[in-house]
């Protein structure tokens, strides 16, 4: 396997998430670790690529740049494609996939530009071209640079691989893990969720706890690139083991079925031994026994004009139920405005980032341990 250490490493944040994320990536002591627009830029050879995937909690995708070159006009693209060493990285029997787009540039037509890389790989390499194939060669020209990456990950990497069932308005496993993250939580310490869906971040928590490798239940496209080395790659997911934990995590909801979701997927993830799903409401809610952490919680946003209104009483209730019961505890809330964080009367820190949600634009509301 050529595990050069000269290729460009480029792991895809939410965005409004790339500081948590290159702060992971150093944690795990990725080369050169530094935030990018979009990201997260590192360097390394193979066997790092393939740790990005397995390790990084908080990247959504692992992306290698295998080389670039300038052109101007279709016909040098067609030359400079035609020259570029597919056979390195490709197989002549897996289908590709080619994306492409355009910024700025000479030549502006994408699907123009994608058919020509296209045509290149399959009369040069002889793989066929799918538009389903999980493996995506993408193509980006910015003001005439042509810059050529593998997505080496293939499906986004907050699907985990161990997570069958999902709540309405779940929370992504790569966000709920860099919220963690901002909330200062390292595994030592219990949390707790009274809206927890279908576990997220009750079962993140657990796996943190635990250390237990993000992609240890999936299959990633690298495993279809040139090289590929399947020993040593069971290898390294083999190589790291739980940890020890004397924590418990907790979630609940008012949905019974919500915690039998919860438990499922926590059962499929290794954690069930450390985590309790109980179906209760807010104004059931107490703190275990044992020491004080964090509660971290996804309310309702509300998506129509006159939601926020309704759901004000419910954030009331919340933030009343954590100040009285839950003194010593940290907390976290995401939601979309101020105003339904500040309905909380919580003693809340200035906001994170604006994160983008799907679509919806959220942020994380802090607090210090509750008096």
């Amino acid at each position: 396997m050529d595990d050069r250490d000269d290729f460009e490493i480029f792991l895809i944040a939410t965005p409004g998430l790339e500081a948590p994320l290159c702060a992971e990536a150093k944690d795990r002591e990725f080369m050169g670790a530094r935030t990018v627009a979009g990201g997260v830029q590192c360097s390394g050879g193979w066997s790092e690529v393939w740790r990005a995937n397995l390790e990084l909690r908080g990247a959504n995708k692992v992306l290698v740049r295998l080389g670039s070159f300038p052109a101007v006009h279709l016909a040098q693209l067609d030359k400079r494609a035609r020259k570029f060493p597919w056979a390195d990285y490709l197989r002549a029997d897996i289908p590709i996939k080619i994306e492409a787009t355009s910024r700025k540039s000479r030549i502006y037509h994408a699907g123009a530009a994608r058919q020509r890389i296209e045509r290149a790989i399959s009369e040069t390499l002889g793989a066929p071209i799918s538009p389903d194939s999980n493996l995506r060669v993408l193509l980006r020209i910015e003001k005439d640079i042509c810059t050529l990456s593998i997505d080496s990950s293939g499906e986004p990497l907050h699907k985990r691989g161990h997570k069958p069932a999902v709540a309405k308005a779940p929370m992504r496993e790569t966000m709920a893990a860099m919220f963690l993250r901002e909330c200062g939580f390292d595994g030592s310490e219990p949390v707790l969720d009274p809206m927890c869906g279908s576990g997220t971040f009750v079962i993140e928590a657990a796996e943190i706890a635990l250390d237990l490798l993000p992609g240890r239940s999936r299959r990633f496209a690298f495993e279809d690139i040139v090289g590929f080395d399947n020993d040593l790659w069971q290898t390294m997911r083999n190589r790291v083991h739980p940890r020890e934990t004397a924590q418990s995590f907790y979630g609940s909801d008012r949905n019974e079925g919500a915690i039998k979701a919860s438990a499922s997927n926590a059962e499929h993830a290794n954690v069930y031994q450390i985590t309790r799903f109980q179906h209760r409401s807010i104004s059931d809610i107490k703190p275990p026994e044992g020491p004080t952490g964090l509660v971290i919680v996804n309310p309702p946003y509300g998506a129509r004009i006159g939601d926020e209104k309704r759901l004000r009483s419910l954030y009331g209730s919340l933030g009343k139920v954590l100040a009285n019961r839950f003194k010593g505890w940290r907390v976290g809330i995401i939601t979309t405005t101020p105003g339904l964080a500040r309905a909380t009367r919580l003693p809340l820190l200035a906001p994170g980032p604006i994160v983008d949600h799907g679509g919806t634009k959220i942020r994380l509301y802090r607090t210090d341990p509750l008096q």
